[in-house]
């Protein structure tokens, strides 16, 4: 099902590039578009994506590596990447953030060392911002380290992990193995290669691939050590100027709509394609009343926002028992907003209602099978662009099967 990919990185040193693309086709979730059609209901849909198996993977833009392949391979590391483009990906994500030495680099956020490598097992952990606690002193165990609290020659000595972090832990190595228990780790035990964001450049470049750089919010106050947040935005667009990277290839992403005015204003090229990532929920929007929404989609438009990201649940509802798009999402395309979703394969299994990406239409989830119904509706009544998904190959399925 999955296609071979060869990688040659010239100006790179990238020992595990060969092993790990091979290591991508024996995951057993490589079988999720079966498994997950074997469970929908009898239907003309159901019957199109029956006739589809055992079709090759073909990229697709649609497809977005969220983290790269993050359900099978440690997030933002090199394997993850590889699978997330082998798996159809036509678009992945670099998180960036920066270093203490203000060198961009690939994690989700600024503080998660701690949970996302290995950092607590070297002795790098003596430079955490806040030393590991076990849980018999604490009652819960903790710790946190910074990208900021390392160089990037410290930052690439590290290995990626799989997310996660056992609370209860006594020791670090129990701390260490906090993976959920319905991810699978394909990765190498020692753990995977992390990337710069130049990294992640040449790598997306020589896949293939385009790419969706996050702009990540800095866990330290800003401006940090003279660099401030217009320098830290400009400094990701320039990145992808400097490799030669053409603007119609980029999508970059920010929660913080002041980023996104920034880039429109500083670098309209790349700013129209800039991704709003829409985090209002935090502050109470409704999905379904557009009286809630401030600034209002077309206000959005007028400023110059094309894209709009929001979680699943924000753009779907539930009417006579069936998922429909929300009044979020008709507003957005009465603006003319482009929509892209996150994230497919980040729950796990899904008999209880989905959890949190689910959860306005909890009432008709009840089984993996509403993934591809509710892409379904996604791509023929909301009209998304793209879809984010922790393992790009049950999106890069369906896009490839229904002609997105």
């Amino acid at each position: 099902m999955f296609r071979k990919i060869t990688v040659s990185l010239a100006c790179l040193t990238f020992s595990i590039v060969q092993p790990h693309i091979a290591a991508a086709s024996g995951f057993d979730s490589k079988n999720r578009p079966s498994e997950i059609i074997n469970l929908l209901q009898d239907s003309p849909i159901k019957e199109k994506l029956k006739a589809c198996l055992g079709q090759p993977l073909n990229k697709t833009d649609f497809s977005i590596g969220h983290r790269g392949a993050a359900r099978g391979y440690p997030e933002h590391t090199l394997a993850s990447y590889i699978a997330a483009a082998e798996q159809g990906a036509g678009i992945i994500e670099c998180d960036v953030t920066f270093t203490k030495d203000k060198k961009l680099v690939c994690r989700h956020s600024q503080d998660d060392l701690h949970y996302t490598t290995n950092i607590l097992a070297t002795p790098l952990a003596s430079k955490c911002s806040k030393p590991f606690e076990s849980a018999s002193s604490t009652g819960k165990a903790t710790a946190e380290c910074q990208t900021t609290d390392v160089t990037l020659a410290e930052f690439k000595s590290l290995r990626g992990k799989m997310e996660g972090a056992n609370k209860q832990a006594q020791t670090v190595s129990d701390y260490l193995d906090g993976m959920p228990s319905w991810r699978q780790n394909l990765g190498a035990p020692e753990g995977e290669e992390v990337l710069s964001h130049r990294e992640s450049i040449e790598l997306f470049k020589n896949l293939d691939v385009k790419f969706t750089p996050e702009l990540k919010k800095p866990a330290v106050s800003m401006p940090y050590d003279g660099f401030s947040q217009q320098d830290y935005a400009q400094k990701l667009i320039d990145e992808y100027k400097e490799a030669g990277v053409d603007p119609a290839n980029v999508w970059p992403q920010s929660f913080q709509l002041e980023d996104i005015l920034y880039w429109i204003k500083a670098e309209p090229e790349f700013g129209k394609q800039a991704v709003y990532l829409d985090g209002r929920y935090r502050s109470g929007i409704n999905p379904n009343d557009p009286a809630s929404f401030s600034p209002t989609m077309s206000e959005l438009k007028e400023m110059g926002v094309n894209y709009i990201a929001p979680p699943l649940w924000m753009l779907v509802t539930t009417k006579n028992g069936k998922i429909v798009p929300s009044a979020y999402a008709e507003e957005a395309k009465k603006a003319d907003l482009k929509l892209i979703a996150w994230t497919i394969e980040r729950s796990g299994n899904m008999v209880n209602g989905g959890g949190w990406y689910y959860k306005s239409i909890k009432s008709v989830v009840q089984s993996d099978a509403a993934i591809y119904d509710l892409l379904h509706v996604l791509a023929k009544d909301v009209g998304v662009s793209g879809v984010f998904s922790d393992w790009p190959a049950t999106t890069t399925f369906y896009a490839n099967c229904m002609g997105y």
